[in-house]
């Protein structure tokens, strides 16, 4: 009786109202999440932008000691400016004197050591000291 009988298939367990795991489509995530695409863009703008930041202000602080030395520079340019005009202005004032025809003997006197002939010159000498005599008292 045994013999004729029907084996009986394996059973397998059957888990009760199990749910099963559906793959969202792109349009549902979106509905899932709208605005994650939003979040992310602004995420990566924000962090370029602080990048961006931070290598400004380091390059910033860099060249504030280079601007410091240059500013020293200039002043000490400025004064050599003014010293070199003062001297300029002085020289243009010498060159119109001797340039001028009425001051040209004057010039020619002063720079160089001719003398005119018309002019006679006076030396002055200490007196020499009389240690004999004269004669003209004998």
């Amino acid at each position: 009786m045994n013999a004729l009988q029907q084996p009986t298939p394996h059973l397998t367990p059957v888990e009760p109202n199990r749910r099963r795991i559906r793959k969202r489509s792109p349009q549902q995530q979106q509905r899932h999440h709208p605005h994650r695409g939003l979040a992310v863009e602004t995420t990566a703008k924000l962090a370029v932008n602080l990048v961006i930041s931070v290598v400004a202000v380091s390059a910033l602080a860099k060249l504030l000691p280079y601007q410091t030395l240059q500013q020293q520079k200039l002043q000490e340019i400025r004064a050599e400016v003014e010293h070199t005009e003062a001297r300029v202005s002085r020289l243009q004032e010498e060159l119109q004197l001797l340039l001028a025809p009425e001051q040209t003997l004057q010039m020619m006197d002063r720079y160089s050591y001719r003398v005119d002939p018309n002019k006679i010159s006076i030396v002055i000498t200490p007196p020499k000291e009389e240690t004999e005599p004269r004669s003209s008292d004998r």
